[in-house]
């Protein structure tokens, strides 16, 4: 449970014990006196397993279909393995007219290795100047053959 269930679980208790009202409740929790009602019903009902969200571990709405994501990360191996989500989704766009979120096609792809996020990757390992031995030996002498 998170820090807010932990602490609605508080509240609801004592609008169940009458320490506190149901309008008070709802000032707490930002919430309507409706659904302080509601969420004392489930409690009283199902304990304290009955203010967890009934949505969690389920799958979204949104999604796309399985068979549409394998479609899609077909073409991204087919022809833009080497280009980056934007790239790609605007030549998926482009040439197939399939039109994909950006961050969609950026997870797909990071999910089967076709990408790497940035803050994944390695970072360049540059080789270190030294010092020079002389003072001014940086120092940039005038090559021009005119006389100023």
């Amino acid at each position: 449970m998170t820090e807010n269930e932990l602490s609605r679980i508080k509240v609801i208790q004592d609008v169940c014990d009458k320490q506190i009202t149901g309008v008070e409740a709802a000032r707490r929790l930002n919430l309507s006196c409706r659904q302080v009602s509601r969420l004392v019903k489930r409690f009283t009902q199902f304990g304290a397993g009955g203010l967890l969200s009934l949505q969690r571990g389920v799958p979204s709405n949104h999604r796309y279909d399985d068979n549409v994501r394998l479609r899609i990360l077909k073409l991204v191996h087919e022809y833009y393995a080497d280009f980056g989500p934007t790239l790609a989704r605007e030549k998926l766009i482009e040439r197939h007219g399939i039109k994909i979120g950006l961050e969609t096609l950026r997870q797909w792809m990071i999910a089967d290795g076709l990408w790497v996020p940035h803050f994944k990757r390695k970072p360049c390992v540059y080789q270190p100047r030294y010092r020079r031995d002389c003072y001014g030996e940086l120092i940039q002498i005038d090559g021009s053959h005119h006389d100023w």
